[in-house]
C-alpha cells in the first residue's frame, strides 16, 4: 500500500481531524501512537515500535509531516507544525516540510523557505525552491 493510501486509510477509520493531530503529535516529538506510526511509516515503522536508536527519532517526525501531505484540516496546529518543521536538525524532516507548505499554500512560511535555498542539503533547497515557485504562483 502506498504511503497516499495508507493514510487516506487511517482517515477513513479514525477521522481526518485526529489523524492530523496524530502526525502534528509525531512533528512535535511525541511518539506514543503505535497505529499511526504503522500507518504513516509502514513495514519500516516496526523498528521504531521496538526500541530504536535516539538518532533515528527523526523518521518519526518525517512520517508525520509525510501524512500532513495527505491529511489535512486547516488547523493552525498542523500549520504551524509545518512551519517549524522548516528548521528541523534533520533534512529530511525539511524537505518534507518544505513539501507540505508548498501542497498546503502555507505563504507565511516564505521567510523559512528562503533560508533553506541554502541548506547544505541540495534536496532540501530543491524543495524549497520549488515551495517558493508554488507560493508564488498562488499568490500572483
Amino acid at each position: 500500500m502506498t504511503p497516499q493510501r495508507s493514510i487516506e486509510f487511517e482517515c477513513a477509520r479514525r477521522g481526518v481531524s485526529a489523524v492530523v493531530a496524530g502526525c502534528v503529535g509525531l512533528v512535535e516529538g511525541d511518539d506514543g501512537d503505535a497505529e499511526l506510526i504503522m500507518a504513516l511509516g509502514g513495514p519500516a515503522s516496526g523498528r521504531m515500535l521496538c526500541g530504536s536508536s535516539r538518532a533515528d527519532l527523526h523518521w518519526l517526525r518525517v512520517w508525520g509531516m509525510r501524512g500532513l501531505l495527505w491529511a489535512w484540516d486547516d488547523s493552525t496546529a498542523a500549520a504551524a507544525a509545518a512551519q517549524a518543521a522548516l528548521t528541523d536538525d534533520a533534512w529530511r524532516v525539511r524537505e518534507m516540510a518544505a513539501k507540505v507548505v508548498a501542497k498546503r499554500s502555507i505563504g507565511d512560511a516564505m521567510p523559512a523557505l528562503v533560508l533553506l535555498q541554502v541548506d547544505p542539503v541540495v534536496r532540501v533547497q530543491a524543495a524549497a525552491d520549488r515551495a517558493i515557485r508554488i507560493l508564488a504562483r498562488a499568490n500572483a
